[in-house]
């Protein structure tokens, strides 16, 4: 998939995402030894994106499996058309219940979730786990399974293997503790807030119309807030959000006026804009 550490980072650098060397040297390692990819950090800080940013590189085609609470294995690795196969019993009154159980648990029955989608697929694919952590402890046992063989058992078809691996992104924004074994199996990549240049290069690429000095002073404005103590401090995809905002409102500089008209792009919580608005020294950035 890649050649080297820095053959990762111009590439991702081709669909718009910068990656730090840390980011760059992981993923090219989880692809060269063959390991899940376990992202974690905060919200809005480019996890997912990854993800996608690697099947497009790739171009592997994205299979996507959305953990929250309650999902279980029917919704995340396979399940019978009950419908189609109650539609069949009903076609077939003649028959013996031993030929109609041979049909109704085949493949024309089957409904495949991403885990099994991605390890059928005979073309290069990207499973991306999203927010492992929203999903329940018990489903972690299943992702140990597929996980550790790269195959799965329908008792009615037998163990269906991967004949070409899957290369698996599992986020988890740490709302909860993985399991150690679910841990061993992964290379751990923990993508935090990144540094002040990085960001700014990140501003530049994804709001090119936004001028460099105005790009310099969102940062460091972001950069103030995360520094307070607040609820829900501003992420990267925040912090685009905002430049993009003062684009559209054609804003050339940062004034405490225009600060504290958009404090709602990038702070969430009312107690949060409050805090912000008392502390924020625009003169001391």
């Amino acid at each position: 998939m890649f050649t080297s550490v820095d053959d990762v980072s111009a590439r991702l650098a081709e669909t718009g995402y910068l990656a730090s060397p840390a980011v760059a040297t992981t993923v090219f390692l989880a692809a060269r030894l063959g390991k899940p990819l376990l992202v974690e950090g905060p919200a809005g800080v480019g996890k997912t994106e990854l993800a996608k940013a690697v099947a497009q590189v790739a171009g592997a085609r994205l299979v996507r499996l959305q953990c929250y609470e309650g999902v279980d294995e029917s919704r995340a690795l396979y399940e019978w058309n009950h419908a189609k196969q109650l539609l069949r019993i009903s076609a077939g009154r003649d028959e013996s219940w031993d030929e109609a159980r041979t049909d109704i648990f085949s493949e024309e029955f089957l409904l495949p979730r991403p885990l099994l989608t991605a390890i059928r697929g005979d073309e290069p694919t990207v499973l991306l786990i999203d927010e492992t952590d929203k999903a329940d402890v018990e489903m972690e046992g299943l992702l140990l399974e597929v996980l550790s063989d790269f195959q799965v058992t329908v008792p009615e078809l037998g163990t269906i293997t991967a004949t070409r691996r899957p290369f698996v992104v599992l986020t988890s924004n740490a709302g909860r503790e993985l399991s150690e074994a679910l841990r061993r199996r992964c290379l751990f990549l923990h993508i935090g807030f990144p540094e002040e240049e990085l960001e700014r290069r990140i501003v530049r690429l994804k709001v090119p119309g936004l001028g460099e000095a105005l790009a310099e002073s969102v940062v460091r404005v972001v950069g103030a807030l995360r520094a307070m103590d607040l609820r829900k401090v501003p992420s990267i995809a925040e912090t685009i959000d905002w430049a993009r905002t003062l684009l559209a409102l054609g804003a050339d500089t940062l004034d405490e006026s225009v600060v504290r008209d958009t404090l709602g792009v990038i702070l969430k919580h009312q107690d949060d804009v409050q805090k912000a608005a008392a502390k924020l020294d625009l003169d001391a950035l």
